[in-house]
């Protein structure tokens, strides 16, 4: 079986006639200097000022005339901003790009806040993706780049701008592969509307190791609050799962797949995921037997977690490669088909 699968080992500095601007934003400054690291580039200098107010202001120090410029910032929610805080500042700063002259400035948001509110589940809900799409077209953005989005469809579809929905499939192979060996396999999707991303990995994973690799799907719904569903299709029997999900909140919908698959004989249980939150209520969860080990992506650092059992379960992958390539092949004006989650 032929591999076109891509991999972190491949990402490598830009190669373009066109002025290149990086700029990280304070909270994900450390990512942006390892993408900048493996771009060739250094970070651009900025100036962030807070006033006594609690008001805020973000100016580029170097010039940004006539360049395309990616500004990296992950908009969770941490220790010292809110996700609120993180993206009003990333508008105001790349309003304050555009009327410095930048030619093009794409918004880096590997974890993008108030994605997973796509769609109304009561009357009069707010659809909040939408809005934050409507608030990143109406300061200027051009671009939004993002990893392992909720909703691809519902992402894309907010968006006028270019929308980049990057998978975490290739970031999580060579990490699987150290995990399990010669083993079997079996790729499950937590719920129903994780399907496509369970079958990318599942596919990556097929095309790397050259041999056929399980499925399985879980149901899940959601009812008031409160989660149920008893379905469980696929063989497991013997198998290690590897259970691929957007992000672990509370841990609860990954515990309760992982329980489903030990039930009919799995043998091991790998939880994959790009983003991390560990919510209160997930370490309790976590702690549960019925996983083995965690598999997340640095994206959001896990801040939340103290050291203990279920940190010591957690296995940190490197996001910075992929969120290069993706970078560098924008400015190159490369494809991005095998990066993307279709």
């Amino acid at each position: 079986m032929e591999n076109k699968t891509w991999s972190p080992a491949a990402a490598g500095p830009v190669a373009s006639h066109r002025l290149l601007r990086l700029f990280a934003l304070n909270g994900t400054d450390e990512l942006g200097r390892e993408i900048g690291n493996i771009l060739g580039h250094s970070l651009s200098a900025h100036e962030e000022r807070e006033f006594e107010d609690g008001e805020h202001k973000a100016r580029p120090l170097d010039p940004v005339g006539g360049a395309d410029v990616y500004v990296i910032h992950s908009l969770h929610g941490g220790p010292e901003q809110s996700a609120n805080d993180k993206l009003c500042r990333l508008l105001f700063f790349i309003g304050a790009l555009k009327d410095a002259g930048a030619r093009r400035v794409t918004a880096v948001a590997p974890y993008l806040c108030y994605s997973r509110k796509d769609r109304r589940t009561k009357a009069n809900d707010p659809v909040t993706t939408r809005y934050v799409a409507a608030l990143f077209e109406a300061i200027g953005c051009d671009a939004v780049i993002t990893l392992e989005v909720h909703n691809e469809t519902a992402f894309e579809n907010a968006f006028h701008c270019r929308a980049v929905a990057l998978t975490a499939a290739p970031l999580m192979i060579d990490r699987i592969k150290a995990t399990v060996g010669n083993e079997p396999l079996s790729v499950i999707s937590p719920d129903q509307g994780g399907g496509k991303r369970a079958d990318l990995l599942r596919e990556a994973l097929e095309a790397v190791l050259g041999r056929p690799i399980g499925k399985a799907f879980a149901e899940k719904r959601r009812s008031g609050g409160v989660v149920s569903g008893d379905l469980f299709v696929g063989d497991v029997d013997g198998a290690t799962c590897i259970i691929v999900d957007d992000l672990i909140s509370t841990g609860g919908t990954l515990v309760r797949a992982a329980r489903a698959a030990r039930a009919r004989g799995a043998r091991r249980v790998v939880a994959c995921v790009a983003h991390g939150l560990f919510m209160p209520g997930a370490e309790t969860a976590l702690a549960d037997p019925a996983i083995d080990r965690i598999i997340a992506t640095d994206v959001v650092p896990p801040f939340r977690l103290p050291a203990g059992p279920v940190r010591d379960k957690l296995d940190i992958v490197p996001a910075a490669p992929l969120l290069a390539e993706a970078i560098r092949r924008l400015h190159e004006d490369k494809a991005l088909g095998d990066l993307l989650v279709f």
